[in-house]
């Protein structure tokens, strides 16, 4: 009976493994068709064909997008987790009339969808002049990325023991230095979980980057992807956008498989408590 519910187990394992993995590994095969090959259903490369990886990143534009991504996504999370770090301390450390309700505010506002602000987030990217800039969408993403943050250093902050920061008060340390001396080394696994998500978001993100850029020297990677689409479906170049997203995907799965271990110390720290 044991042996029936491990296999069972591990079937269902291999079954979510390739539900999930599936649909990246057919971009991969599909990257390297050309021609009518790319309408023809096969599962397994039938040759090694660059041709469309070399054509997106000699093309014009791509390059810039990636840059653009890689510039965007990685000021947001600097000064996301700046103010998150900071925040996190004053609602889990100071003890101040309100907190509750801040907290309960920083949540519900991380669940308003992008479209329904979008408005309002434009009216403001305007009157701050960074209309069709890098700094637009760096505001708005640090913007909806800040409750996330906050909320989850807020939580990892509180599981603390009190100690240490009482020590280090008794040793004449000043706020600025409990958090960047005391707690920042004790934090690293919540940081690199909201700090990679939160870059997560902003390389996948879309509706602003479509929104509040209009040239394209100021698109980010998911908007160059979508603007490789022709008039039609024949002229649709399909391999190209395999490649595409295959190259703007792959940074992901390896930052990902570098910092799994601090991911799963970061999702599961507070869990359980001794």
């Amino acid at each position: 009976m044991k042996w029936v519910k491990l296999t069972s187990f591990y079937a269902l394992v291999v079954v979510i493994v390739v539900i999930a993995v599936f649909p990246f590994y057919y971009a991969v095969v599909t990257s390297f068709k050309s021609g009518t090959a790319l309408f023809r259903i096969s599962y397994w490369p039938e040759s090694l064909n660059w041709a469309n990886y070399i054509s997106v990143l000699t093309s014009r534009n791509f390059p810039i997008s990636i840059w653009n991504s890689v510039f965007v996504a990685t000021l947001t999370v600097v000064f996301a987790l700046f103010l998150a770090v900071t925040a996190s301390y004053a609602l889990s450390r100071v003890q101040f009339r309100g907190r509750a309700l801040i907290l309960m505010t920083i949540l519900g506002v991380s669940m308003f969808p992008q479209i329904a602000v979008l408005a309002g987030v434009f009216e403001l990217i305007r009157f701050l002049g960074v209309f069709n800039t890098p700094w637009a969408l760096i505001i708005s993403y640090t913007i909806f990325t800040l409750p996330f943050t906050v909320w989850v250093l807020t939580t990892f902050m509180r599981d603390l023991p009190m100690e240490i920061e009482e020590a280090a008060i008794v040793d004449g340390a000043s706020p600025w230095v409990i958090i960047t001396q005391v707690f920042l080394p004790l934090m690293w696994p919540a940081l690199v979980t909201t700090g990679l998500l939160a870059f997560i978001g902003a390389w996948n993100e879309f509706l602003f980057a479509l929104t509040f850029t209009s040239s394209e020297t100021t698109r980010t990677v998911p908007v160059a992807i979508a603007l490789l689409s022709g008039a039609s479906e024949q002229e649709v170049p399909w391999g190209n956008i395999m490649a595409a997203s295959v190259i703007v995907t792959v940074p992901l799965i390896i930052l990902v498989l570098i910092f799994q271990r601090k991911i799963v110390a970061g999702l599961t720290a507070g869990g359980v408590k001794g």
